[in-house]
């Protein structure tokens, strides 16, 4: 059950490059709220008193230190966020109307729940839908059929509750999983296949039609991808651009399509797979300068380990280096495949902490996880892809189970809040993981995760003065420095 009552306490990128100033934080006049998050004891968010940083010069060895220095920042944070999909919002229908708020709250509300600040939907449907659909009837080359029928159920009277609860504001972008089965080489939805190129403008148009429509309801779409996964052959919705294939979609259609419709402001983004690939990716999009013109930045999953391999989170880091100008976002990760009674598994969470820490260290901006709720099988889903999702409804009981995901990526997604720098930030022990920024308020923001058994009494360190702390084993704390 989540424990609203326990974190109500709390409430583009420019360069990567870092910016260096003289010495000016000091953070001898300011309070430490922590927040903790451990599997061994009973914590979910948990707020602890303030603590003062005390004169601490030289660290020694056998110290356990992480260094903060706010005067060294990096790239400009967007949002953190989760994908709205067909399966959400046909689970999120499913509930009481209180079950239906207590969600709504729990990711968008920043001062009783998480405080999402972006989001993620799909143009036409996904694995994550009941069945396969388009907006256009079969053969209709010019879209005069186009119609969003299908949103209007479920999927877009969602969006908006999730739009006001967050404010007003919830930066939106849009990701296709395939083109009608007409367009396609397979003549399928499913399995993969090609664009074909006579299809080419209308598929660019078929963006152009999706991004009006959700404006017309009053949905602002803030960007999109050019595919979901563009090099995986699915047994649901896919689509296989090589990068050279997406390279010239962008240059010669979609990117060009986009302007002439007057959406040249809409973050364009490519890539959307795994960090495995990334680099080759970038490099056939970003060496050529008509195709770079039109692409904001690339998105990446983490896919790449789901068979127990490694997360690549160097090659996010070696794209950053190489073309700083380009934003990275995660665009989509989830743990699967599902089982009930694994949902309150640590490692579920943990997983999210350790991705998001490196990712944001080599250069992230933004952040977006998979399906934000699931069903108690981890669907509805065509294809029986069940995964995890942060917050599971038992549709039988009407209740909301929530994982150790939610309270890991709150303690990323409540604290840091768009427009935050990234600071320096890095332990002295492998054992603790850390990243830190600066919000727009001035508050400074540290998480550190220990993935460890063992328990580290550890020190924030910054400019000779530090505060100690103590991580719990397998946990993740969050402090608040203002």
């Amino acid at each position: 059950m989540l424990l609203l009552a326990a974190i109500t306490a709390c409430t583009q990128r420019e360069q990567t490059t870092p910016t260096t100033a003289s010495i000016t934080y000091d953070p001898g006049n300011k309070k430490v709220i922590t927040y903790v998050t451990a599997d061994s004891a009973t914590l979910r968010m948990k707020e602890f008193p303030a603590l003062t940083f005390r004169e601490h010069g030289q660290p020694v060895e056998t110290q356990t230190v992480v260094f903060v220095n706010p005067d060294h920042t990096f790239q400009t944070f967007v949002g953190i966020g989760g994908a709205i999909t067909d399966a959400s919002a046909e689970t999120f229908a499913k509930l009481s109307p209180a079950k239906q708020e207590e969600l709504l709250t729990a990711y968008y509300d920043p001062g009783k729940g998480i405080g999402y600040t972006l989001a993620r939907t799909h143009i036409n449907s996904c694995d994550f839908s009941s069945a396969s659909y388009t907006y256009v009837e079969e053969g209709d080359k010019d879209l005069a059929t186009f119609n969003l029928a299908p949103d209007l159920r479920y999927r877009i009277p969602l969006i908006k509750k999730a739009i006001e609860k967050a404010g007003g504001t919830l930066p939106l972008y849009v990701s296709p999983w395939s083109p009608p089965a007409w367009m396609k080489t397979n003549n399928n939805m499913l399995r993969g296949g090609k664009l074909k190129p006579e299809f080419h403008q209308s598929w660019a148009n078929y963006y152009v039609k999706f991004i009006k429509g959700y404006e017309a309801e009053g949905i602002p779409v803030w960007g999109l991808t050019v595919q979901n996964e563009p090099m995986a052959t699915q047994t649901w919705e896919s689509c296989i651009y090589t990068a050279e294939e997406e390279r010239d979609f962008v240059k010669n259609f979609l990117g060009p399509t986009l302007h002439q419709s007057g959406l040249a402001d809409k973050k364009l983004i490519v890539w959307d797979h795994n960090r495995d690939l990334i680099i080759q990716r970038a490099q056939s999009m970003f060496n050529d300068p008509e195709a770079r013109k039109y692409v904001w930045g690339m998105g990446f999953h983490w896919y790449e380990d789901w068979t127990g391999g490694t997360q690549m989170f160097s090659n996010v880091r070696t794209v950053n280096e190489t073309w700083p100008d380009i934003n990275l976002i995660f665009t989509e990760g989830c743990n699967g495949p599902f089982a009930l009674p694994q949902v309150y598994d640590w490692k579920l969470g943990e997983r999210y902490g350790r991705s998001m820490i490196n990712d944001f260290n080599s250069g992230t901006v933004a952040w977006t996880d998979w399906n934000i709720l699931l069903d108690e099988r981890g669907g509805p889903n065509h294809v029986e892809n069940f995964c995890f999702a942060p917050i599971h409804a038992d549709t039988r009981t009407g209740e909301l189970i929530y994982t150790n995901s939610y309270y890991y990526i709150g303690h990323f997604a409540k604290f840091i809040r768009p427009g935050a720098k990234r600071v320096l930030c890095s332990s002295s022990r492998s054992a603790l993981l850390s990243t830190a920024f600066m919000n727009p308020d001035g508050s400074l923001v540290v998480v550190v995760m220990n993935e460890t058994a063992n328990p580290s009494e550890y020190f924030v360190w910054i400019n000779n003065q530090s505060v100690k702390l103590m991580a719990r084993p397998n946990s993740i704390s969050t402090m608040v420095i203002r």
